[in-house]
């Protein structure tokens, strides 16, 4: 009986240890060399893009200009996002990070959105910026803060979340993200602006809405 406790421990032991690699690996892997720089033009697509041939590899693959630049506000969020990814910066690839500026106009917004690939740290360098997530249902807590020059605020993988200006001059915000492409879902554009539409009678009883305001609504994506 002794030996079959033991053998039902070791068991359980080794179920709980694989969970957890598994766990640990569930998002981009650690590389297996110095770099592998995105070779584009390469068809072979995994998780990621193929290696280019590391004699072909320049330091230009590994930089990128311009995030000092000041982005157009002039749009109706009142939001500039410069959000340089692997396509931009071909080095990032299996790396596994990336980051992003962003510009703000007073009252600037970036509205609800998702990154169905990464968790974001972000850094205020400029300006009063409220930044918030909700959790996951049943509870959809909103988790919110108002942060100043200097401070960082964490979002949680995958999480809907947002950013606004809520001072009176401009703000910039940088952050950084454990993809080297995170991806967006904006949700008014998913939910609104999809191609083809979503059914207006779906959106009408998910919303609790009219459907002349839906309608409304998706002629703002479309």
């Amino acid at each position: 009986m002794a030996d079959l406790r033991m053998v039902a421990l070791s068991l359980l032991t080794l179920t709980l240890t694989s969970t957890f690699i598994t766990l640990s690996l569930a998002h981009e892997p650690s590389p297996l060399q110095d770099f592998c720089v995105a070779d584009f033009h390469n068809p072979v697509r995994v998780n990621g893009f193929a290696c280019l041939h590391p004699d072909r590899v320049t330091p230009d693959h590994f930089h990128l200009r311009g995030l000092n630049v000041v982005g157009n506000t002039s749009n109706p969020l009142g939001s500039f996002v410069n959000r340089p990814t692997v396509l931009e910066i071909p080095g990032l690839n299996t790396l596994g990070i990336s980051t992003v500026r962003v510009d703000y106009a007073p009252k600037g917004l970036v509205p609800p959105h998702r990154h169905p690939r990464a968790s974001e740290i972000l850094t205020v360098l400029k300006g009063t910026v409220l930044a918030g997530f909700v959790t996951s249902d049943p509870e959809n807590r909103l988790v919110s803060k108002v942060l100043q020059k200097g401070d960082v605020f964490v979002f949680p993988f995958g999480l809907i979340h947002f950013q606004q200006n809520i001072g009176h001059g401009n703000a910039v915000t940088v952050a950084f993200l454990s993809s080297q492409n995170p991806g967006v879902i904006a949700i008014a554009n998913a939910v609104f602006g999809s191609n083809p539409p979503i059914n207006a009678e779906v959106l009408k009883k998910a919303f609790q809405a009219d459907e002349s305001i839906v309608h409304k609504l998706q002629a703002q994506f479309q």
